[in-house]
């Protein structure tokens, strides 16, 4: 098992970074207590269910556990385990004003003056950040910044964890989907549902995907929409983004929009993403072809 440490000034952006992490499939747990580490550790050991990844946010919210943080680290050394830290700080300023902004109160002083809470926090950790491995300053940085600064500290390139594209095909008459990140309408293309011998297939089927493609107007809009994600999928992974979600509608969701979003996934998982097809008004082999 390999430990992450997340620590450093509240208001510095540990919960955006436990984000990243969690998106890089570590299992995350905020606000551990220094001294149940060794415990925490015997459960991981004894699970069934093996975890490679484990990231823990521990800062000054332990109160007076947190002393303990760095005998309880060493004792993550003396099993054998290794641990990075990454300690995550911002300028003064710009925690005074995240927490006005946020209306909230400093863990340290929750009734006091947050001047004088922010600066015995950073007495306070001064131990730890001069321990940590990785020291980043959120002042002035974006999330997608952020997510490139961590991703440099462990070490991975986007590429080890690409951005997840799920193209969905669902049926106007059933409701947009919520989640969508992209929304594009076929109904305009000719509806397999009016030839009968096609009516009761769906787009899963290579009759009604030859049928949907052989005309010129489908041909003409699925290259647009392929011109348009090529462009678009490169910003959206630079901004970090770790999934993207376009829904492609028909009337029923059966036909048309099953077809496009068959070939588009087919399409971007040959271009290297990771791209899948989901369809929400078929059942995966409701329907044979």
């Amino acid at each position: 098992m390999n430990f992450i440490i997340i620590s450093g000034e509240s208001g510095a952006g540990k919960s955006q970074a436990k984000k990243v992490f969690e998106d890089y499939g570590y299992y995350c747990v905020d606000n551990l207590p220094p001294s149940l580490i060794p415990s925490f550790v015997d459960l991981l050991e004894q699970s069934a269910e093996r975890i490679e990844n484990i990231a823990l946010v521990i800062d000054v919210r332990g109160g007076k556990f947190f002393k303990d943080l760095e005998d309880n680290l060493e004792g993550l050394k003396q099993r054998g385990y290794t641990y990075k830290i990454f300690y995550f700080e911002a300028g003064e300023d710009v925690i005074l004003k995240r927490f006005k902004e946020a209306r909230r109160t400093h863990p340290l002083d929750p009734s006091g003056r947050l001047e004088n809470a922010i600066r015995t926090e950073k007495e306070i950790l001064s131990a730890l950040r001069e321990q940590a491995d990785f020291v980043i300053n959120t002042s002035h940085t974006t999330q997608a910044q952020l997510k490139a600064e961590i991703t440099k500290g462990l070490d991975i390139t986007e590429r080890d964890h690409p951005l997840t594209i799920t193209f969905l095909s669902f049926g106007f008459k059933k409701g947009l989907p919520l989640d969508a990140d992209f929304v594009f309408d076929v109904r305009f293309l000719p509806n397999p549902f009016y030839i009968e011998s096609l009516r009761g297939l769906t787009g899963e089927c290579d009759a009604v995907q030859e049928y949907v493609m052989h005309f010129e107007e489908s041909k003409h809009y699925f290259d647009l929409l392929v011109n348009l994600l090529d462009f678009a999928v490169p910003q959206f992974a630079r901004e970090g983004r770790s999934q993207l979600i376009v829904a492609i509608g028909c009337t029923g969701g059966q036909h048309r929009s099953v077809t496009f979003v068959n070939r588009l996934a087919e399409t971007f998982r040959a271009r290297g993403y990771a791209a899948e097809a989901a369809h929400r008004e078929i059942k995966s082999g409701s329907v044979p072809c």
